[in-house]
């Protein structure tokens, strides 16, 4: 399925879902992750880094990607895992320059290591690769006043397609929304859709994400006002 491409006049306002696919691929020591990372298919990559942010949870995870956390509680590895755990994926342009990033740390790790860590039998590492199912709400918007009053009832799963996924499907890594106030219009709002681009989307939840554009959008329209 090709792309979903924005349009500059409306603002449609889509949902999605996170399938998950098991892979069959699964490590049980460091080694075994360094090799199967080498040629795992990309989109088990985006599902570590990601996929946990759509994931039901009744805590805040203690680390946001899934390498991470099973260095911790797995391997028992707390340098690896805190290593891995400050990994920002977007600080790298694409998947791929991610996947460089993480063999590096593990590489090193690996040197620094007098023997082989094993994982439980049961504790064992299971690449997960994901596809993204892309739905319509039913929501067209047609001003940057309409987004403003939309974004606090959109799901976060809306949030996740327009901030998060966008980054990957539109030119220069940006996001939906900044993308459509920067793309067209008269340019009086390229200031909000700047400041919207700056915000951090991967440390953190969903739901913390979703305020903060929220009080973006407040501050721009009302000055602050509740």
């Amino acid at each position: 399925m090709s792309p979903l491409k924005p349009d500059l006049e409306y603002f449609v306002v889509r949902d999605c879902a996170l399938s998950a696919i098991a892979t069959g691929q699964k490590a049980q020591n460091l080694k075994e992750l360094r090799y199967t990372l080498l040629s795992v298919d990309a989109d088990c990559i985006y599902y570590h880094f990601w996929g946990g942010l759509l994931r039901p949870t009744f805590d805040d995870p203690e680390f946001n990607n899934d390498f991470a956390s099973w260095a911790k509680h797995s391997l028992h590895d707390l340098p690896l895992a805190e290593r891995l755990g400050v990994i920002d994926p977007t600080d790298y342009s694409d998947l791929e320059a991610l996947r460089d990033e993480l063999i590096e740390v593990l590489e090193e790790r690996l040197d620094e290591s007098e023997g082989v860590t094993w994982a439980r039998a049961d504790e064992q590492f299971h690449f997960i690769k994901s596809k993204i199912v892309v739905f319509r709400t039913g929501l067209i918007l047609k001003s940057p006043e309409e987004l403003a009053e939309a974004i606090p009832a959109m799901s976060v799963s809306s949030i996740f397609y327009h901030v998060i996924d966008a980054r990957r499907r539109n030119e220069g890594g940006r996001d939906d929304l900044s993308n459509w106030l920067c793309g067209g219009m008269d340019r009086q709002y390229d200031d909000l859709g700047e400041k919207l681009f700056a915000v951090e989307p991967f440390f953190g939840s969903l739901f913390d994400l979703r305020d903060e554009l929220a009080d973006l959008f407040r501050h721009h329209f009302r000055g602050g006002a509740s």
